[in-house]
């Protein structure tokens, strides 16, 4: 029998580049909000069995009432406190876990995550011990110096766009996490900090249209990407 999963969720971004009085996650994408949008996809995922939403306290009455009540998410949903850095909200959500085998992590406003992706990534952490979704750069990439001028080009076949969910042995993540504490290093993402490890990260398809809600212009791609799906606005 399969041990359980655990998803952590940082939502406590402040949103600058979104311009708006209303943090991202709580911007309304259709018939409901940024972080519903996201958290009704792992409700919906098979294996996973919790969640653990990383967030300012102050939001949490919010959040149960707006958001888990109002649009029926069914599994257990923890809190765990927001940090200034993303990296500092994962690391605070991973003393909230409990007894599990596979921690699974995704950014809050990553809403278009379909639960077939997420289940993919989750199988790939049992057989590799961690796993990642992303897809290949379409487009060229430069190499720039300190003065913006190009100075390499990367073969784009080797390269692609990392997104969220990224899942991992529990062990293994929260060594990944000590580690990067202890030597003072940033990662933009958990992947990256399992990588200073020497651990391969086996990369799986998250598929072009699982965005991250940044700007104003996310909005409108996810809206549209959105009707494409056939998804009732």
């Amino acid at each position: 029998m399969e041990s359980k999963v655990y998803a952590i969720i940082p939502a406590a971004g402040s949103g600058r580049r979104m311009g708006s009085s209303i943090l991202k996650q709580y911007i309304m994408l259709g018939d409901k909000p940024v972080l519903a949008h996201t958290l009704s996809a792992f409700d919906r995922a098979g294996s996973v069995d919790c969640m653990i939403l990383a967030v300012s306290p102050d939001e949490k009455e919010y959040i149960e009432k707006e958001i888990i009540k109002r649009y029926g998410i069914e599994k257990p949903v923890f809190y765990a406190p927001g940090g200034r850095e993303r990296q500092e909200s994962v690391a605070n959500a991973l003393h909230s876990v409990g007894n599990c085998d596979i921690v699974v992590v995704h950014d809050g406003v990553r809403p278009l995550v379909t639960p077939d992706v997420i289940e993919e990534t989750i199988q790939a952490a049992r057989q590799y011990g961690a796993a990642a979704a992303g897809m290949p750069v379409k487009d060229t990439i430069k190499e720039i110096d300190p003065a913006g001028f190009a100075v390499n080009t990367p073969d784009r076949s080797i390269l692609w766009l990392i997104q969220t969910p990224q899942a991992f042995k529990l062990r293994l993540l929260e060594e990944a996490h000590k580690k990067a504490a202890e030597d003072g290093f940033l990662g933009t993402d958990d992947s990256s900090l399992v990588e200073r490890l020497g651990h391969p990260v086996k990369l799986v398809e998250g598929g072009y249209g699982n965005i991250k809600i940044t700007t104003p212009e996310d909005v409108d791609l996810a809206l549209h990407m959105m009707r494409n799906r056939g998804i009732t606005l």
